[in-house]
């Protein structure tokens, strides 16, 4: 018996130690969770195309004033760098020396009337005594000569004292157009000289102030673009219709200020390789002042639709532009795509077929990667409000 119990402690000892081994056994580990991801739908609306340029504002009006006539200046009537209305006196020469001629003139004149006035009466005196045959034909034809050269006298008096006039009137120096003025050259006392061709003493200045050009350079190609878009009949020429531009300031976001197009030079700068082109721009308040360099969007082609998505929706995959989608599984997927401008904050997509309907992460990007099993939470398609496209474009003002 001791025999067989002594074989058995084996079996036992085995028997123990894999019931042991089995309640000691770990339980496998859960699946992993999905990561919770941020989605959107693509936003499908109608865009219209553009180009970013540099431009120049510059005075629509610009007006050296100088002196028709010489003299010493008397006054001065404007405040250095102020706004003057057309009309408005600037400088006073002193106008002694030409009222002294606009006096001798008149009196020249009327002693000439007073001559031509005698010479019609005796020229009338021996047209009746003619008729009698008590003058000569010979004295007749003196008298109708004296009273002609009496005549014309007369007018040539009046065109000098319209002349010496007009040299009063140029003592007085007015505004010739609205705007702002320069700060003056020439102060009170100094003797400025008068001159043709630009060579009177130079003043001052004044630039208009509304509205305002600004001046703006195309590339070649994007020439091109529009040209062949023009011969397609995609586009309309900005030398036949009114296109408008937009155009913001180094202080401020985006294009607020909106004007027209209103030249299109005719040729290319040959240096440069560009087409110079003009827009002018209501400037009510005078925020614009030439002279100052801005952005300027300019509108190209007509209306299309176009599918947009958010900035944060894509990222780089050696030089490629990607984004990443799920399918129904909530499995996620890439596409490669070509990227276009900006327009309301969100980047339109060129190439990709992306579709509206479709749901793209646009925030946990750095969690996923294609395979993986997300729990998507829908959200509105975010925008970048740091760059905004042409957003300030009315219907009626598109292109």
């Amino acid at each position: 018996m001791r025999d067989a119990k002594t074989r058995g402690l084996p079996l036992l000892f085995f028997a123990l130690v894999v019931l042991a081994s089995a309640g000691c056994g770990r339980p496998a580990p859960p699946p992993p969770t999905p990561t919770k991801v941020m989605v959107s739908h693509p936003v499908e609306q109608e865009i219209t195309d553009y180009s970013d340029l540099t431009g120049l504002t510059a005075a629509v009006e610009s007006v050296e004033i100088r002196a028709r006539v010489f003299g010493f200046l008397d006054k001065v009537n404007f405040k250095e760098g102020a706004l003057v209305k057309k009309g408005d006196v600037l400088y006073e020469i002193d106008p002694r020396t030409y009222e002294a001629a606009v006096n001798q003139a008149k009196a020249k004149v009327a002693t000439d009337e007073a001559q031509a006035r005698f010479s019609l009466a005796d020229y009338n005196r021996l047209v009746s005594l003619a008729r009698s045959d008590a003058v000569s034909k010979s004295d007749q034809e003196k008298a109708l000569a004296a009273k002609d050269v009496a005549a014309s006298t007369v007018i040539a008096d009046k065109a000098d004292l319209a002349a010496r006039q007009l040299d009063l009137d140029f003592t007085k120096i007015i505004a010739p157009v609205d705007g702002r003025i320069s700060r003056t050259q020439v102060t009170v006392g100094n003797l400025v000289q008068s001159g043709q061709n630009g060579t009177g003493t130079l003043l001052t200045t004044i630039v208009s102030v509304d509205p305002m050009y600004c001046y703006f350079d195309v590339d070649e190609r994007t020439l091109l673009q529009v040209q062949r878009m023009i011969r397609e009949g995609k586009a309309k020429s900005a030398r036949d219709t009114a296109r408008p531009v937009l155009m913001g300031l180094a202080n401020e976001d985006g294009f607020p200020h909106q004007g027209t197009i209103n030249l299109v030079d005719n040729q290319v700068n040959s240096k440069t390789g560009t087409l110079k082109l003009r827009g002018v721009f209501a400037n009510p308040d005078g925020v614009f002042t030439p002279g100052l360099f801005t952005r300027v969007r300019v509108p190209i082609g007509e209306p299309h639709k176009a599918v947009l998505v958010s900035e944060r929706a894509i990222d780089t995959d050696q030089g490629q532009k990607i984004i990443y989608l799920i399918d129904e599984d909530n499995k996620v997927f890439t596409r490669p795509v070509r990227l276009g401008a900006v327009h309301g904050g969100l980047r339109v997509i060129e190439d990709g077929g992306v579709k509206p309907g479709e749901r793209i992460i646009v925030e946990g990007l750095q969690q996923v990667k294609p395979d993986s099993v997300v729990d998507p939470k829908l959200i509105p398609m975010p925008v970048n409000s740091s760059n905004q496209g042409p957003t300030n474009l009315s219907k009626s003002d598109k292109p």
